[in-house]
Parts: structure tokens; sequence; C-alpha cells
């Protein structure tokens, strides 16, 4: 039996630290906060009409970021 490591189980230092769960969690929760303000100002109809999109990139951004190492 060698010891040579198994194909697919090596993660360089730099996607370790760049695919981490607590900053990318902050994001999509902005990002979905920032969609609920875009969805409650009388305002702009822009940003009402792009607060759909915004939560729901907020949400599923959050839903994948989650599966993420600590």
């Amino acid at each position: 039996m060698s010891a040579q490591p198994k194909i697919g189980t090596f993660r360089s230092p730099l996607s370790r630290r760049l695919f981490r769960r607590g900053p990318w969690e902050t994001v999509a929760t902005v990002l979905i906060a920032v969609g609920i303000v875009m969805l409650l100002q009388p305002l702009a109809l822009v940003l009402f009409t792009y607060s759909f999109v915004t939560i729901l990139v907020g949400t599923v951004m959050f839903m994948v970021v989650s599966k993420f190492p600590d």
C-alpha cells in the first residue's frame, strides 16, 4: 500500500481561506436585507423591480454557502 492521498482530498490553502462559511454567509445575509429594503421603499420603481431578484440571489447564495466548511 502506498501512502499517497486519494484524488480529490487535497485542498490548497488559498481555497481553504477563500471558501470559508462565515464571511460569505454575512454577504448573503446583507444581500437579503438589501433586497427587503428595496422591496419596502416607496421612492424608486427600479429598486422595487429588482428587489425580488436580489432577495432570491441572496437566498440561493445562503443555501450554497451553508455547505462550505467553517
